[in-house]
């Protein structure tokens, strides 16, 4: 898929220009957004109210992992040095992340989408899968069986930073981070809120938002018309969300998947204009696009 076929240099310029009054909206909406979950759940607190709390924080999560992945491309704002800071403690940390290790294998993803070598294939390349299939994953995410293995990774990594070897507490520190980031982060809204309140915040992230992330994963990668064509509109996909789905699978504009990959210097905050000048242009004529995330489930899942 050739840029210069359907955009000028002019338009290139354009959508890959960056703006750090859009890149701090889109963290400030992101965050407020999340206090705001945390603020209703504290106000109205009863078994009903936290279990919504506990599916939209799912929601709020995948945001904050949004902008880890666009500071990981430092597209999000205009230096580099921020991106890489914010990007680090204020989205991958609190999710149990780390900026460094995730851009690495992610720009092996980019370089290698459409081909047998993309290190992200596992995640979606058995799709179409059976709805039974299908049913045992939802019930492993949510469960925790999925988000225990990937703390217990975490905890177990962070603790090399009290070996003797100097080399392992190296290759600690990143998990060590993430883990006192979240403790301060705990402290944070134990401070504003109640004390218990980080602990929706984990439930959240072991539960709901592993299920969350699997359906965008799904909704990005599989059942494509062809996961070895180079070409993007093959092997990605985008869906187009319904209102509500923004809020839980679409965030910060991930839904916009294709055009990522069409032109991965693009700023989440400019993939939906990209996409309506594509689709103006005929760019998508031979290309599924789907609208709503159960038409993509409906799609994946025989």
């Amino acid at each position: 898929m050739d840029r210069t076929q359907y955009l000028s240099s002019d338009e290139i310029r354009y959508f890959t220009s960056k703006s750090d009054w859009l890149a701090w909206r889109t963290v400030a909406i992101s965050w407020l957004s999340l206090l705001a979950v945390f603020w209703m759940a504290d106000t109205w607190t009863n078994p009903l109210i936290l279990l919504i709390a506990i599916i939209l924080l799912a929601g709020r999560q995948l945001g904050l992992a949004v902008i880890m992945h666009e500071c990981g491309h430092n597209t999000l704002f205009n230096k580099r040095s921020t991106n890489q800071f914010v990007g680090q403690y204020f989205a991958a940390n609190p999710n149990f992340a780390d900026l460094h290790n995730y851009a690495k294998t992610h720009t092996r993803h980019h370089q290698l989408a459409g081909t047998p070598e993309d290190p992200d294939l596992p995640n979606y390349q058995a799709y179409p899968i059976s709805r039974a299939s299908f049913k045992r994953k939802v019930v492993r995410d949510l469960t925790g069986q999925t988000g225990y293995k990937l703390l217990r990774f975490v905890l177990h990594n962070a603790a090399g930073v009290f070996s003797a070897d100097p080399e392992q507490r190296k290759r600690a520190a990143p998990f060590a981070q993430q883990v006192l980031v979240s403790l301060v982060f705990a402290l944070l809204l134990g401070v504003l809120f109640s004390p218990w309140a980080y602990l929706l915040w984990l439930v959240a992230f072991m539960t709901s938002h592993m299920l969350i992330v699997r359906i965008r994963q799904v909704a990005e990668h599989a059942a494509v018309p062809d996961q070895f064509d180079p070409d993007a509109r093959r092997n990605t996909r985008t869906t187009i969300p319904q209102l509500w789905e923004r809020v839980l699978f679409a965030p910060n504009y991930v839904n916009y998947h294709l055009e990522h990959h069409f032109m991965a210097s693009v700023p989440c905050y400019r993939l939906k204009e990209l996409h309506q000048l594509l689709a103006q242009r005929g760019a998508y004529a031979d290309t599924p696009v789907f609208h709503g995330y159960g038409a993509v489930l409906r799609h994946a899942i025989a």
